[in-house]
């Protein structure tokens, strides 16, 4: 008998996130909300291909099994111990019911800062932990395309608590509706009063890169800027006034005592499969749709063909390319998506696939520590660019720029480029921001475009 097993309850509809996090989750140390809800299918006219099945989870860790990972780059190798970690759950074979929803596992992010264990160096020390994961022993699991949702909790044997909780969300959720209360409004904000690199210093910050991008260290450099705002009374409510404003089909909320991070996530950064494929989705290039038709098609038509977005994308696609190569079996690399246009409710994005099937003995977390950070958020060549940015930025990136998700029991991953985020804590609000600086960049043009994506992530204007 395995030392801990699963409980699941079925049930024949939806549950609603937010009334369960407000029921059930709320007053728990620990949280998260992987949000596949808003996981747009397009309004009439998009082209994106179908997405996997729309699942949001829910859940926290509680209990005698209660458990989460907080580790800073210092202490160490964050990614062997995850993999430890895993390998050490005695829980079975994976209920069916399960397999191709949520397997069980810990929910998290990697921060930026453990740049310095895949290759890069510790230039600045975040507030924020490096890495945060949670072990998930009682979650829930919505299936939206199939409007069903499972309750379940991970326990040992006999576990009366385990069957309390249940007990307690089966009963709330036979009360709960559909939320659709209208979220109070964020102030609209100043936010260029607010940059710590002001608009000159950020211009400097270019005109470094263009000289670094002149002298061949590098072909594209992703400059960032953090906006510093007052803290947030309630982070659950701005979480939830955010995915009214800005959906995205990697949204997601997660908190852990007095941190709280609201993601508004619509980049893939790395998933793998039951089967051992790994698969990337970066993202270069955005464009605000437009209500009429003509028009719209003629901004994703300029999308399609702008010589700069092309550049960029085509750029990370071959670093992606060797990223994954690293620890795919030969010749199984593919791009099957180059440079597609995929149309969502407010954006046209260009969007590429890369594939690779992983090789005998290397599991997800060696393709997470061989792809980390995302490609789209650093430049290429990865190293001699994060060099650059260690001494362009000020501040450390934190959890902006890493990766936020899940990684399972039984091997699989799903984790977001962490963009479009705001990181709460008591002291603070910080949101990142910025572009791929090429040789044919406009500085002004780059400096709007970073101030438009803070600006998208706090009053849901796209970018």
């Amino acid at each position: 008998m395995p030392a801990l097993t699963w409980s699941i309850r079925l049930l024949d509809h939806e549950l609603d996130g937010q009334s369960l996090y407000r029921e059930l989750l709320a007053d728990e140390p620990a949280a998260f909300w992987l949000d596949g809800s808003l996981a747009d299918r397009g309004r009439p006219g998009g082209t994106h291909p179908p997405s996997d099945r729309r699942v949001s989870v829910l859940g926290t860790t509680t209990g005698a099994g209660a458990e989460v990972v907080v580790r800073d780059v210092a202490d160490g190798d964050v990614f062997g111990e995850l993999r430890e970690l895993l390998a050490g759950k005695d829980l079975g074979e994976v209920p069916e019911s399960l397999r191709d929803v949520f397997s069980g596992g810990y929910v998290g992010y990697f921060g930026y800062e453990l740049k310095a264990l895949t290759g890069g160096s510790v230039a600045h020390e975040a507030p924020t932990p490096d890495a945060l994961w949670i072990w998930a022993n009682r979650f829930a699991v919505v299936d939206h395309d199939r409007g069903l949702s499972f309750l379940v909790a991970v326990h040992s044997p006999g576990d009366p608590e385990a069957a309390a909780w249940l007990d307690r969300a089966e009963n709330s959720a036979a009360s709960w509706s559909m939320g659709s209360a209208a979220r109070p409004a964020i102030a609209e904000l100043e936010l260029e009063a607010l940059l710590e690199q002001d608009r000159e210093t950020y211009l400097a910050g270019i005109d470094a890169c263009r000289l670094a991008l002149e002298a061949g260290e590098t072909y594209e450099v992703c400059l960032t800027n953090r906006v510093r705002l007052p803290a947030v009374a309630d982070p659950f409510e701005f979480y939830l006034w955010q995915r009214e404003r800005n959906p995205a089909p990697y949204s997601a909320f997660l908190r852990y005592g007095p941190l709280a991070v609201a993601s508004s996530s619509p980049e893939r950064f790395l998933t793998v499969d039951a089967d051992g494929w790994a698969e990337c989705r970066p993202i270069k290039g955005t464009a605000p749709r437009s209500e009429d038709a003509d028009q719209d098609e003629l901004i994703a038509k300029g999308l399609a063909e702008d010589e700069k977005t092309r550049a960029e994308n085509l750029m990370i696609v071959d670093l992606i390319r060797n990223d994954l190569g690293r620890v795919s079996e030969p010749g199984t690399i593919q791009v099957p998506q180059l440079m597609k246009v995929e149309s969502y409710r407010t954006v046209h994005q260009l969007v590429s696939t890369i594939r690779g099937r992983l090789r005998a003995g290397v599991d997800a977390l060696d393709a997470v520590r061989a792809c980390f950070p995302p490609g789209s958020m650093t430049g290429a060549p990865k190293i001699r660019t994060m060099e650059l940015l260690d001494e362009l930025e000020w501040s450390a990136r934190g959890v902006y720029s890493g990766a936020l998700g899940y990684l399972t029991v039984d091997g699989r991953a799903d984790l977001s480029v962490v963009i479009r985020t705001a990181v709460m804590t008591p002291d603070q609000t910080v949101v990142g921001a910025g572009g791929a600086i090429v040789l044919d960049s406009d500085p002004a043009d780059e400096y709007d475009e970073m101030v438009l994506k803070a600006t998208a992530t706090l009053h849901g204007r796209s970018s």
